[in-house]
């Protein structure tokens, strides 16, 4: 088949304007489908591949008349940077129509806003939180823009899937269906995703088996990378020898150095520019993460793009979705990414040029760090990536799209309610009581109130408090900032859960600042220029560790297997944490309680979710202070007098239910997300046993496997 013919003649001469000499492998299998059929379609492949243009190539084709007169493509990114990104690429693919391509989010003025209003046409790009607003803010409008919608094109779909932000999406994605002519199809777009199954689901919850999948692999893309391994000392100060390592790593190319904290960011891009500075560079490395002013990221990004010499951004994973930033040579990664997702997203950063490498250098601080980098590597080249789990009874996002409900439609009957969510692909599968429930639960808290007579729901006064906040549209967790100034400039945010002090010296934006003066009721730090500074007490979040990692963890210490891109320094860090495992003969199929002098520390290496079960199960048990050990591995600390055995026997012996673990939850454990607050007591406890507990998981665990207990206070 001759994918150019399918496209229009405007198409055509775009392709040759831009001369490009074939297609690619996603875009040879995407544009049939898109103008053969009437499918939804998940495009997996690699970054760089070109999915923007596999889907916008056909749909500018099949809309190029219509969309000059209705609204006919709404592209929804996770990202504003991104929609900006991207802006350009889709207006070049436009250049030979009229087709107008609009922008609506936070940073885009009314104008071009009211433009859309009054004539609705063409693309809309928007974020879920923007497209929210619209439901509540300009529900006269919704009719003329969603009518003539056609397309839906979903980019970086896997980071909406297993999230809040991806409930409230697929409830607004319905909403929409109301006011549409025809149910739009649905475009997602991702270079890591595993679990097809429930993608389509999301997607199409009706007819999931008619969900198109396009997969196209580039394995013909070569790789090469290496691990560093650079101790921390007893101070967790890391050594200065790794970031010359990276100086010399990086002066040649454009770069990209990962970090998992903000404050990492910092402290690396201060002592980089240092290095450099000793050379005669100045402004060689830049800092990037979300605390550091929009504007200052923007210049950042920029400058990358368009320098000349070589530059790196130094960031967190700000940069780790496909916002543009010019062609970038080498990744670094300082410690591990906690996901192969994550590594796969980052990695594909380099070597977009069809014919170069992507070049990946991996930097390891810890043992537990270089032990986890090796697990994500391995699994990364079997191919295996985190599979989308979704998010289990959205019981908050159910609140809170009840209450834009209400507000979109100026009150709604039992009735209409009730049919609303059960066509919502949110909510559907929701049982009927735990709904009913929630909306008595909203009248009583005076979330919604019922207008005599009319037997009307309507946002009630309590509601109206939420509904007029500024944070409404969103449904995660803000944390709350003070804006950083240097004069009239801002420079960003500092968290406000840290304590700061006048006098005191912080890194921010990759420079040093002293704090001159604070205003706590208006949330400002004022700076000046310092000469040196302790680095921000920002905290890093791995989030949750799948089994499968933890299990290839484990494998890797129990292992005699040998990895050819490990440095001598890591080689033999890595066999040092091995010797303990091969000493006592400890196999796959084995669990290990180590009991030192004062305390039996015991390592399921099951990840994240079922060693919190595991922990509740054995505090219920034993009625002992059990706890996690602060480290990215989880570890099981108890108290050396017990006999871990027999506690294992304790839970084996029994019937048990999710509701007998509830006393043995701490309250920091529970899971709170922005709106669980506002649900009934019953309905958060449902949500955190579906998100974060696996009670049948972790007793199959302890079936499965043979744990043992070994002392190595001899």
């Amino acid at each position: 088949m001759d994918t150019f013919k399918l496209l229009s003649e405007k198409m055509q001469k775009r392709i040759w304007a831009m001369k490009w000499e074939r297609f690619t492998p996603v875009q040879d299998q995407t544009i049939p489908l898109i103008i053969q059929t009437d499918s939804d379609i998940i495009v997996s492949s690699n970054t760089a591949s070109g999915k923007t243009e596999a889907v916008f190539l056909p749909i500018i084709t099949k809309i190029e008349v219509s969309a000059l007169t209705e609204l006919k493509v709404i592209y929804i990114s996770p990202l504003k940077a991104l929609i900006n990104n991207q802006f350009g690429r889709i207006e070049t693919l436009c250049k030979d129509c009229e087709i107008e391509i609009h922008r609506w989010h936070g940073d885009v003025g009314q104008s071009q806003k009211n433009k859309l209003l009054k004539n609705p046409s063409g693309i809309l790009q928007i974020t879920p939180e923007s497209l929210e607003s619209l439901f509540i803010n300009k529900t006269g409008h919704l009719i003329s823009l969603f009518q003539g919608v056609e397309f839906i094109v979903i980019d970086e779909i896997h980071s909406f899937l297993d999230s809040q932000r991806g409930a409230q999406l697929r409830s607004l994605l319905s909403r929409m269906e109301a006011y549409a002519r025809v149910r739009p199809r649905i475009l997602g777009l991702s270079a890591t995703i595993s679990n097809f199954d429930l993608i389509k689901r999301w997607i199409n919850h009706k007819r999931p088996e008619e969900v198109e999948v396009v997969e196209a692999s580039d394995e013909g893309k070569e790789l090469q990378y290496s691990l560093l391994h650079f101790p921390a000392g007893k101070d967790r100060k890391i050594p200065l020898e790794l970031f010359e390592d990276l100086r010399d790593v990086t002066r040649d190319y454009q770069s990209l150095i990962f970090c998992n904290s903000r404050g990492m960011v910092e402290e690396t891009t201060v002592i980089l520019n240092r290095l450099a500075e000793k050379e005669g560079i100045k402004e060689g490395y830049f800092a990037h993460h979300s605390s550091i002013d929009k504007a200052e990221r923007e210049y950042v990004e920029k400058k990358l793009a368009t320098s000349k010499t070589p530059q790196s951004i130094i960031c967190t994973s700000s940069l780790e979705l496909g916002i543009d930033i010019g062609a970038i040579d080498l990744v670094c990664q300082i410690d591990t990414t906690f996901t192969v997702s994550s590594l796969k997203q980052r990695m594909g950063r380099s070597g977009r040029k069809q014919e170069q490498a992507q070049l990946l250098q991996m930097y390891t601080t810890s043992g537990d760090s270089l032990v986890q980098s090796v697990a994500v590597m391995k699994l990364l080249l079997e191919g295996w990536i985190e599979p989308a789990i979704g998010y289990p009874v959205p019981y908050d996002i159910l609140f809170h799209q009840i209450i834009s409900l209400c507000q979109e439609y100026n009150g709604v009957t039992w009735s209409q309610l009730l049919h609303r969510l059960d066509e919502n692909a949110a909510f559907c599968k929701l049982p009927k009581h735990s709904i009913v429930n929630l909306v008595s639960h909203m009248v009583h808290s005076e979330m919604l109130e019922i207008v005599p007579g009319l037997n009307e729901y309507i946002v009630g006064l309590e509601g109206e408090r939420l509904l007029r906040g500024k944070d409404f549209y969103s449904v995660f967790m803000v944390a709350i900032y003070y804006d950083v100034y240097c004069g009239i400039r801002k420079i960003g945010q500092l968290d406000k859960g840290v304590r700061f002090d006048i006098g005191e010296n912080v890194i921010l934006a990759g420079k040093l600042w002293t704090i001159k003066d604070m205003d706590t009721k208006k949330n400002k730090i004022y700076v000046k220029v310092a000469v040196n500074a302790k680095k921000p007490k920002y905290l890093s979040d791995p989030g949750k560790i799948d089994h499968k990692i933890a299990e290839t963890m484990f494998g890797v210490l129990c292992s005699e297997e040998q990895f050819h891109y490990l440095d001598a320094k890591a080689s033999q860090s890595l066999e040092a944490l091995r010797r303990k495992y091969h000493m006592y003969g400890i196999s796959i199929n084995q669990r290990v309680a180590w009991e030192s002098r004062d305390t039996l520390i015991f390592e399921p290496f099951a990840g994240t979710v079922l060693c919190n079960t595991l922990i509740w199960l054995l505090r219920a048990v034993s009625g002992l202070d059990i706890k996690r050990w602060p480290s990215q591995v989880e570890r099981i600390v108890l108290p050396k007098a017990v006999i871990f055995s027999e506690l294992v026997e304790k839970i084996q012996s029994r019937e048990w239910e999710e509701a007998d673990l509830v006393s043995y939850i701490r309250e920091n454990e529970w899971l709170v997300t922005k709106y669980s607050p506002y649900i009934m007591d019953e309905l958060q406890q449902e949500m955190h046993f579906k998100s974060e507990t696996d009670l049948k998981g972790a007793l199959e665990f302890l079936e499965s496997y043979k744990l043992i207990t070994i002392s190595l206070a001899d």
